[in-house]
């Protein structure tokens, strides 16, 4: 009786850990539409100003052919929420950069790879989160080229998962490892007095 007690409190142990396990997300998503810069120069633009989807509706992008992954099931030519200003130089964390399809893109930093009259092209890093799954970190992409002293540029926006973990969890997995434990260890304990 006492082994039958005890193999059903690891169980009920082994239960609330695989509870705690995280799922990342993974895959990739790919933004494309227009943007306006705090000036019309490539080479002197420090911010995005106000994004616009292919139709020219301000404050959106569209989804690309080609998400992958937990982004896949949205559809291309989505429209994605945008968040302004996006400030790129100096680096600005910027909550909600875009959302999309109940994921939700936060920024953390941004890296100016190039920067021309004629090109900028950033690189950076972000929490990506939504849809039940654990936030997660990614990297992303921003390109826009030939501005040509007009007022709007295209742009392009990717963020990838691959080889990117999960955002740890703040503690939840430890807590519950804690929890089955101490489960386990009155399992033992009542089991002793038996």
């Amino acid at each position: 009786m006492k082994i039958k007690k005890l193999i059903a409190a690891l169980v009920l142990t082994g239960g609330l850990v695989t509870a705690a396990q995280a799922t990342p997300i993974t895959g990739f998503i790919q933004f494309a539409g227009s943007v306006r810069f705090d000036t019309t120069s490539l080479a002197t633009a420090t911010r995005v100003d106000t994004w616009f989807d292919v139709f020219g509706n301000a404050g959106f992008s569209n989804v690309t052919a080609g998400s992958t992954g937990a982004f896949g099931a949205i559809p291309a030519g989505t429209q994605a929420k945008m968040g302004t200003p996006y400030i790129f130089n100096p680096s600005t964390p910027t909550p909600a950069l875009w959302s999309v399809g109940g994921f939700t893109f936060n920024l953390l930093s941004s890296t100016l790879m190039i920067q021309t009259a004629t090109q900028l092209t950033i690189e950076g890093a972000c929490i990506v989160s939504g849809n039940g799954f654990t936030p997660t970190n990614m990297t992303w992409m921003f390109t826009t080229q030939n501005s040509s002293g007009v007022d709007q540029a295209m742009f392009s926006f990717s963020a990838n998962s691959n080889s990117v973990g999960a955002v740890p969890d703040s503690g939840t997995t430890m807590s519950l490892l804690g929890i089955g434990l101490i489960g386990l260890e009155l399992a033992r304990r009542k089991l002793a007095k038996a």
